[in-house]
């Protein structure tokens, strides 16, 4: 899932609340402290407000959607997991458990044939919520008109006249029929996309302009998690309040939650130290090192990616070979200090990318997915300025060695790189621009607001653009599949108006072929093989640049407790107290 905020890493969820502890398999770990020098935690305590019924939290600015189908965002996806409540969910310890399903799914000894018994639930009007909502959900998120994002995910699930092999046999039963075996198939159970929603608001909203509907782009709609959304203000706030027909109504204590919305995290942090806040998603570049040491500052492990992504269909490449437009986005990956980036930027032991699939996943079939190292992260930038050099020559560019040790580029090269703004990217960017100014490059920063960067990339109206990734479910294919042609989070443009971009990746439709044998496949252990096979192929066109592997920086308060987060981005607040 697209993630907004500045920092992640990765390895087992932590509570929030505590510090991110342990390390990943053949990787460095994070501190205890969430220090880089281990010193004990010794920075003096923020003001706390003592409003106990109420949460104020700043987690980004405004959402991209709030709707299980829609989102594609982190920011997003936090707000639908307070407010919605899906067949699974994850506790405190990781763990995936039933959450409106009664039970673990009964599988079929083929293991392709799924039967999940569902509690007896209320929709937030008071309605009964069955399993013929489920049929209507998902079956919505895989038709045309509505525009998901994650229709994809749906792939797993047999056909049958159209639509989804899903059925309803009595009020409370669910039988589900995949194409093929899933190792992951729980754990999509439990991710927002396939959660329900209530079928005659949705459609009521319906319009030709908006097939998807609008009903919830304002506060009111009907939901059936822990809160519901009564006031929303938009690009200011967001007030969420208990639901008392969520299932689990009595072990909710905070009544509100009130979400500041806001991208400008020197105002959150401020507002977070006057004791406006009581829990914030990001901390201001500057200030990390001063907080470093507070108890108030954590880092939890996440699993996922900070890359940058260049389009293949741009015009920056119109006039260059398909090689020549590998080589080209070759040399812009090598140019890129990442340990700078990590030591000045990031700051919280960010471990430095040498490939897109992050480590400690698991490869589906058991064991630990074995990364390959695509270059030596930790050479990239002045050490790789000769190589890339010859790569960008191969490409037909000159260049002439200035008196300070850079070079000069003949022809020109300058393209533009959008962001959105936080302090954070915005260092980063600089720093990238900064390295490729050693062989002359011109990269131009431009800023955009969240939901219009989001549109841009999406819509391939890009150059060069910020990208980050946090997996939806622990296995290698969910950051492969994103990349299919008819992914609605294929930002780089893969296999798109190929006809007219001959310097795009032309075999693309080989990829898209993998991707869709590796989801079928039966055998887990040559499945690990393809998975491999489809990373190289996705590196082989350097369109995507890995920065460092994801950890997530945040601070809360200490009268604030039962506050816990996954290692896929997500937080949860409806089991926290507040003293």
């Amino acid at each position: 899932m697209k993630k907004k905020l500045l920092s992640l890493l990765l390895a087992a969820v932590m509570t929030v609340g505590m510090t991110a502890c342990g390390g990943v398999k053949g990787r460095s770990t994070s501190s205890s402290s969430g220090s880089a020098s281990g010193s004990k935690k010794t920075a003096a305590a923020t003001t706390e407000n003592h409003d106990t019924d109420v949460l104020n939290l700043n987690i980004a600015s405004e959402p991209q959607s709030v709707d299980p189908a829609l989102s594609i965002s982190i920011d997003g996806g936090i707000l639908i997991v307070n407010s919605f409540a899906g067949l699974y969910t994850y506790d405190q310890k990781q763990k995936l458990v039933p959450d409106i399903a009664d039970g673990m799914p009964q599988v079929s000894s083929d293991k392709t044939e799924y039967t999940i018994k569902l509690k007896k639930t209320k929709w937030s009007n008071g309605e009964a919520l069955t399993a013929k909502d489920f049929l209507y959900s998902w079956n919505r998120v895989i038709e045309k008109k509505t525009a998901s994002g994650y229709a994809y995910l749906f792939d797993i699930i047999a056909r049958k006249d159209g639509k989804l092999d899903v059925s309803a046999p009595d009020d409370y039963t669910l039988k589900i029929k995949l194409t093929n075996p899933c190792p992951y198939f729980n754990d999509l159970l439990a991710f927002p996309t396939f959660f329900p929603v209530y079928q005659k608001e949705v459609e009521k909203s319906v319009t030709k302009k908006v097939p998807a509907g609008t009903w919830s782009q304002e506060a009111g709609f009907v939901s059936n998690g822990a809160y519901i959304l009564k006031s929303w203000k938009h690009n200011e706030s967001m007030v969420y309040e208990k639901n008392p027909n969520f299932h689990d109504a009595s072990k909710v204590k905070i009544k509100s939650l009130h979400f500041m919305l806001s991208a400008q995290d020197t105002t959150t942090y401020a507002a977070y130290n006057k004791g406006d806040l009581d829990f914030i998603d990001t901390v201001p570049n500057d200030e990390i090192k001063t907080v470093k040491n507070s108890k108030e500052f954590h880092i939890m492990d996440n699993l996922g990616t900070y890359y940058l992504a260049f389009n293949v269909n741009a015009d920056l490449f119109k006039n260059m070979t398909e090689q020549q437009a590998k080589d080209f986005r070759h040399a812009i990956a090598l140019l890129i200090d990442r340990q700078y980036i990590i030591d000045t930027v990031g700051q919280t032991e960010q471990v430095a990318a040498d490939s897109y699939i992050p480590a400690g996943m698991s490869d589906g079939n058991g064991g630990e997915f074995k990364n390959k190292s695509y270059y030596d992260a930790k050479k990239t930038g002045q050490d790789s300025v000769e190589e890339a050099k010859k790569l960008l020559e191969g490409c037909g560019y000159k260049f002439s060695k200035q008196s300070d040790g850079t070079y000069k580029c003949s022809p020109d090269i300058s393209f533009q790189y959008i962001l959105n703004d936080d302090s954070g990217h915005k260092k980063i960017a600089q720093a990238v621009q900064q390295d490729l100014q050693a062989l002359g490059i011109n990269m131009q920063i431009q800023t955009e607001d969240w939901k219009v960067l989001i549109a841009d990339r999406q819509n391939g109206n890009f150059t060069f653009a910020r990208e980050g990734w946090l997996a939806d479910y622990n296995d290698p294919i969910n950051m492969l599949e994103m990349f299919q042609t008819k992914s609605g989070n294929n930002d780089p443009q893969f296999g798109k108006d190929m006809s007219k971009h001959k310097s795009a990746p032309q075999n693309w439709k080989d990829y898209d072929k993998l991707i869709d044998k590796i989801r079928t496949s039966t055998d887990f252990s040559s499945r690990v093989d393809l998975m491999h096979q489809a990373e190289d192929m996705l590196m082989d066109t350097w369109a995507v640049i890995p920065i460092y592997y994801y950890n997530d920086i945040y601070m809360q308060k200490q009268n604030v407790k039962g506050v816990f987060g996954t290692v896929y981005g997500f937080k949860y607040f409806m089991y926290a107290t507040k003293s």
